[in-house]
């Protein structure tokens, strides 16, 4: 687990904080999706079939800080659609890096190096690139040719500049260890992003493509294998340990989405940002008003197949929290991974 030792610190004690108040569901980290227009059709993706109207629209400054500030949650990412076609999207960041938010600008890069002036390096900002295999396979996932290479640019030029600067990688069932391996050696190693993130694709009802989803003894299967010869230890994922071992099927846990909320154009989104069955308000709504027994895999069938982080990553982070034993494990670590970064 690679992440910076401020943020844990922070994280752990709000994390305590609600332990202490008693809260049963809060929320960990806020996905802001502030537009759903994107400059880029991938296929595994849903978000652009909205109407023309809806593409057209931006979330007002105010509104999309007033929401992170009404949760509560101590991080945020700033998703899409493609953020960097916001126009306020710099104010939006500097108003929540302000309130000591930390902040991650999901983003395929494309513009990264146009809008870069924008932005100032901060330790409670990261730029977080979506990375999905090596150049060939990337450019195939986002439909377009070049990405691959923008984005390695825009990665180089962002680090120069002095930024924190993660990755996002989702795998399909077109993966196998060896591609997994490959291009998480080329971030780790070749590029040296600050951490990476990893998830296995989930089935958006809207995405054109339907056919190349993982199921989840596919999930373990190609987890378990990339992750053999040390090679989990020695990358720097932002992951709890627990997640990890969920995804190559050492672990089970249940689906808690409420602690990974999303708050779009439309409002809050019931239950995550994979489904959608309503919009609310409020974030309090969100929690007091959905009947979240009914969803994760075994309850909905739309969840059958769903191990992505945004309803199991939480699930784990609670369970590291109330063991001794996984917390020291996340500790370690985490201690280790800051080490290595700072080598």
């Amino acid at each position: 687990m690679a992440m910076p030792l401020r943020q844990s610190i922070r994280v752990g004690t709000y994390l305590l904080e609600q332990k202490l108040r008693k809260r049963e569901k809060f929320p960990l980290i806020v996905e802001l999706e502030p537009l759903y227009a994107c400059n880029l059709a991938c296929e595994g993706c849903g978000k652009i079939q909205h109407p023309a109207g809806v593409l057209k629209q931006r979330m007002p400054v105010a509104q999309a800080v007033g929401a992170v500030l009404e949760s509560g949650a101590p991080m945020v990412s700033i998703a899409g659609g493609e953020p960097l076609m916001h126009p306020q999207i710099d104010e939006i960041v500097r108003q929540l890096v302000a309130r000591r938010k930390y902040v991650f600008l999901c983003t395929n890069a494309l513009l990264l190096r146009k809008k870069i002036e924008k932005f100032t390096p901060s330790p409670y900002f990261a730029f977080a690139v979506h990375i999905d295999g090596l150049r060939e396979r990337h450019d195939e996932s986002v439909a377009k040719e070049g990405v691959f290479d923008e984005a390695v640019a825009a990665i180089k030029e962002a680090k120069r500049r002095g930024f924190r600067v993660t990755t996002n990688s989702t795998f399909f069932n077109t993966d196998t260890p060896q591609t997994v391996i490959e291009v998480l050696n080329y971030l780790n190693d070749d590029l040296q992003v600050d951490e990476m993130m990893i998830s296995p694709a989930y089935a958006y009802e809207k995405a054109p493509d339907q056919e190349h989803f993982l199921g989840v003894e596919q999930t373990r299967e190609l987890f378990k294998k990339a992750f053999a010869g040390g090679n989990r230890r020695r990358w720097r994922l932002n992951h709890s340990p627990l997640f990890l071992d969920f995804l190559e099927g050492k672990a089970d846990f249940p689906c808690t989405a409420w602690a990974i909320p999303n708050y779009s154009l439309f409002g809050w989104q019931r239950p995550c940002y994979l489904m959608s069955d309503g919009y609310v308000p409020t974030y309090r709504e969100l929690v007091n008003d959905t009947d979240w027994s009914k969803y994760g895999r075994g309850k909905d069938p739309r969840c059958a197949n769903c191990m992505a982080h945004c309803g199991y990553e939480p699930t784990a982070v609670l369970a590291t929290m109330g063991s001794l034993k996984e917390s020291l494990r996340a500790a370690r670590e985490t201690v280790a991974g800051n080490r290595d970064a700072s080598a």
